[in-house]
């Protein structure tokens, strides 16, 4: 599963990856049993295709399948089924998301999406009634572009910070942006556009010298990068499971940190967040003066759970974070890193205008071309690959199935130059 390739640049790039590359070919890939190899191919379906998309939906692995279709007969009362106990496996869901971002599990609870954690941020901090400013920047979720647009219309001060040529966020120019009055810093941690890594401690010393929060959109690194939120001081963030998680649409992690929970309003209310419930209306209750006297838990659930989490996609999920927490982030960063060098290095040799930064170690690599998506879109078709494709912008995303075979066989279908 190793190519020639790899195997060169696993060893160039010191012991640490060769022995990544060497612990790949002799691990078994189940949660429970060992590190899972790398590129892990045997842990999915044979794909049809050279997938470099798993920034826009990440393949399903075997063995969440395999979970939910335990699940799904026991959902259909299957005599064969067993019992699955899929409250309790929430648990341990929200426990190994804690532990992939450096999060305790009174800090997480489970939303939709990762918009719907950032509003929630917003609500919980009384934005934009309370007024003041917000910093965000170019690079952060374009969808987040409406939500701060409309922001700024409701009479808040909104400061987006530009791309620099090199694909970064200067850090002096946030410094700048960011004063007294400024309610809240919201940024992606790595980049939809480009991969583009925040600082996250850096960005949160300056937010928090100036007494303002931080919101980060997890949804790149959560899974690929190394992140400790705690750590690092941030208040707010939340990620999608679809992408690197390896989960489903319509699950998502909120984290606030324990520290800020009480300082916060409760945008809303819902039986999820309550600790202690009881009733005093029906035959044999105790006699009461209320209709019910209820008390909600003392963490992040208590202050912004709602709906009941779908239960698929708990189980899906549940195996896929014990498998990225048994690979380890580390790993995952070492093995794809040769790959994303080499897109880097032949791409740029070739001409073609670089979005992502040189040394960037996240899982996407990123290029401008006008009307890329029309000059690219039927060469990539007929080769049988996918990567992300915008109007004037292609992406791709190294997975841990990928592998340097994968990128060989994307560089040799790519234009040698740029197309016109």
């Amino acid at each position: 599963m190793l190519t020639r390739r790899s195997l060169i640049a696993a060893a160039a790039a010191g012991p640490s990856l060769a022995a990544v590359a060497s612990e790949a070919q002799s691990q078994d890939a189940i949660p429970g049993g060992g590190a899972p190899a790398l590129p892990a191919k045997a842990d999915f379906a044979h794909m049809a295709l050279t997938y470099l998309d798993a920034g826009a939906t990440h393949p399903m692995p075997l063995g969440a399948q395999a979970a939910v279709e335990a699940y799904l007969r026991e959902k259909t009362l299957d005599g064969s089924a067993r019992p699955m106990r899929v409250g309790g496996q929430e648990s341990e869901m929200i426990a190994a998301f804690g532990t992939l971002v450096g999060a305790s599990p009174d800090e997480l609870c489970i939303v939709q999406s990762t918009t719907m954690g950032e509003n929630l941020a917003l609500l919980a901090l009384g934005l934009p009634q309370a007024g003041g400013r917000i910093v965000t920047d170019a690079l952060h979720f374009f969808g987040s572009f409406y939500t701060y647009g409309e922001m700024g219309r409701a009479g808040m001060d909104v400061v987006t910070l530009p791309l620099e040529a090199d694909g970064r966020i200067a850090m002096d120019k946030m410094a700048q942006a960011i004063n007294d009055q400024t309610k809240l810093v919201a940024i992606s941690h790595v980049s939809t556009v480009n991969g583009f890594e925040h600082d996250l401690k850096a960005v949160c010393d300056l937010a928090h010298a100036h007494g303002a929060y931080v919101f980060a959109d997890i949804i790149h690194g959560a899974g690929t990068t190394p992140i400790d939120l705690r750590a690092a001081g941030v208040d707010f963030a939340s990620s999608a499971s679809y992408k690197w998680l390896m989960g489903d649409f319509g699950l998502a992690f909120f984290y606030v940190r324990k520290e800020v929970q009480e300082k916060l309003r409760r945008p809303w209310w819902g039986y999820h967040q309550v600790a202690k419930f009881q009733t005093h209306i029906y035959p044999h209750d105790t006699p009461g003066d209320t209709v019910a006297d209820y008390e909600a838990s003392d963490d992040a659930a208590g202050l912004f759970a709602m709906g009941a989490a779908p239960w698929t996609g708990v189980v899906q999920l549940n195996w896929s974070l014990a498998w990225l927490n048994r690979v380890g982030v580390e790993t995952i960063q070492a093995w794809r890193q040769p790959m994303a060098d080499a897109v880097q290095t032949e791409l740029r040799a070739r001409g073609y205008a670089p979005l992502t930064p040189l040394g960037s170690r996240t899982p996407l690599v990123a290029f401008s071309l006008k009307d890329a998506r029309a000059k690219l879109s039927e060469r990539l078709t007929s080769a049988n690959i996918r990567l992300g494709l915008s109007q004037n912008r292609f992406r791709v995303s190294l997975a841990v199935f990928n592998d340097m075979n994968d990128v060989d066989r994307l560089l040799s279908v790519l234009p040698k130059a740029p197309p016109d």
